[in-house]
């Protein structure tokens, strides 16, 4: 029975491709699918199948040829730019389906105007959501074939000092850093005022936003930074500057071991210099400047290293849904990235996930269980980097009654509450808080975390009438 919309619905499944079910076209009411037309254009393209209910039911069209007609013509009254789209009617057991496919845009942002307002939609995870302002000034930059760092801003370059970049650039090709490379690298617009790629590289510190804060944890999971942090820094200024810094935070809480070879020894790190490298180049470069106050944050735990970094995939989806061994270059940042890459700090375009891995299953006493994560959300992206020797530390029998007392009060600690609810101030899937916190378990986080936060009222329900929703959502009680 509708074997060929089966095959459809099960391709775009295992693709992880975005799609949504509609019983019909809503005609009165079309908001609810216009949306997601807004969104699939802003973000990464999507598809709409319409005649099939939320619990994947073939219920099919009762005036197919009306409903093709109408749904061209929503989208060209209540869509603005027009996104390019592509309707296909499938017609199994004398029931007709509509196939609505729009593609990621161009000509970002997408507005969905009707009745005097007009709004911007993005995809979090599965769910159609208002775009979030920092995202809405991306979009508005991509519509013009511009990005955050290439825009000119009115700082003129004689104005500031750029010794550390030119010092660094000799240091590491042997080339003298010309006066001409400002402008032919980006830094310039040419007529001496600087891009912000500019600004990030200068020894002064002109853009807020360029900041890294980095802690080292006493335990598994953070705390107070007063009373449960072994190490503490705040960084400022410069990429460069930023980038040694977090080397050297890492390298100052990390430990080597060395274990009996033969007639000698190995080294064992805890982890890949070259990884950390690989993962804080990622953070600098490839971050949303545009979100006000924001900063990247290096945790480190007894087991795992964390580089937190503003904003998600360029592309939108998210990096859990994606096979990081073949991710095509998309760059936030182009000029930044292509300075860096003539820095040699980073490889071919696309390729520093993958070489955080790499690098990470080269060290001794690796295993699968210790293979690099990626997590990413809308406004976050997160590598966790495991510490290949923290299971050495546990090898007495008193490892047992030391380790349960510090995983055990995870359970109700008012900071991990505290996390969630912040992570939860734009609307979060399941699946999106579990995986954003490193855990597996959807069922035991859910029961430990989210109910008491449901139960008191601090978290609420997107979709309340209907719990058990695919699109459930879960954000911030307001007031």
């Amino acid at each position: 029975m509708h074997k060929e919309l089966t095959l459809l619905i099960e391709t775009l499944i295992t693709e992880s491709s975005e799609y949504e079910f509609k019983v019909a076209v809503e005609k009165r009411k079309p908001k609810s699918w216009l949306k997601s037309v807004s969104a699939f254009a802003n973000s990464f393209g999507g598809t709409i199948i319409f005649g099939v209910d939320d619990e994947g039911r073939h219920t099919g069209l009762n005036d197919i040829k009306q409903d093709v007609d109408d749904v061209s013509q929503l989208i060209a009254t209540s869509i603005s730019p027009l996104p390019i789209f592509s309707i296909e009617v499938i017609t199994e057991e004398q029931r007709d389906f509509l196939i609505l496919t729009i593609p990621s845009g161009r000509a970002t942002p997408y507005f969905y105007q009707r009745d005097g307002g007009r709004e911007v939609y993005i995809r979090s995870g599965n769910t159609t959501i208002p775009a979030p302002e920092h995202i809405l000034r991306e979009l508005v930059l991509k519509g013009t074939n511009t990005t955050f760092d290439g825009l000119p801003t009115d700082f003129k370059k004689l104005n500031y000092s750029f010794s550390l970049l030119e010092a660094t650039y000799f240091d590491r090709l042997h080339i003298k850093f010309q006066a001409s490379d400002y402008s032919s690298f980006g830094l310039t617009d040419g007529k001496g005022y600087l891009t912000n790629a500019g600004k990030l590289m200068a020894d002064q510190y002109l853009i807020r936003n360029s900041r890294l804060f980095c802690t080292r944890w006493n335990g598994l999971i953070r705390g107070s930074i007063f009373d449960d942090a072994l190490d503490t820094k705040e960084y400022e200024g410069n990429l460069i500057t930023l980038l040694n810094a977090g080397q050297e935070f890492v390298k100052n809480n990390s430990k080597i071991r060395f274990a009996k070879h033969g007639a000698g020894r190995i080294e064992k790190p805890d982890y890949s210099e070259r990884a950390v490298l690989e993962a804080l180049v990622n953070a600098l470069i490839h971050r949303d400047y545009l979100i006000v106050g924001s900063e990247i944050h290096i945790h480190m735990y007894d087991d795992r290293l964390e580089i937190q970094s503003p904003g998600g995939m360029v592309e939108g989806e998210p990096i859990q849904n994606r096979d990081i061994m073949n991710i095509r270059s998309a760059r936030r940042n182009p000029i930044l990235a292509d300075l860096f890459h003539r820095l040699k700090y980073m490889e071919r375009r696309g390729s520093g996930l993958s070489k955080i891995i790499s690098e990470t299953e080269k060290l001794p006493g690796y295993t699968s269980s210790l293979r690099p994560e990626f997590y990413s959300t809308t406004s976050d992206f997160r590598v966790v980097l495991k510490n290949l020797n923290y299971h050495l530390d546990l090898v007495t029998p008193q490892v047992t009654p030391q380790v349960t007392p510090q995983v055990t009060p995870q359970v109700t600690p008012q900071a991990r509450y505290d996390e969630i609810l912040e992570f939860c101030k734009i609307p979060r899937s399941k699946r999106e808080i579990v995986e954003f916190f490193g855990y597996k378990d959807i069922k035991t986080f859910s029961r430990m975390y989210i109910e008491p936060l449901l139960e008191s009222n601090a978290l609420v329900m997107t979709i309340p009438d209907k719990p058990r929703s695919r699109n459930q959502k879960y954000i911030v009680a307001q007031g």
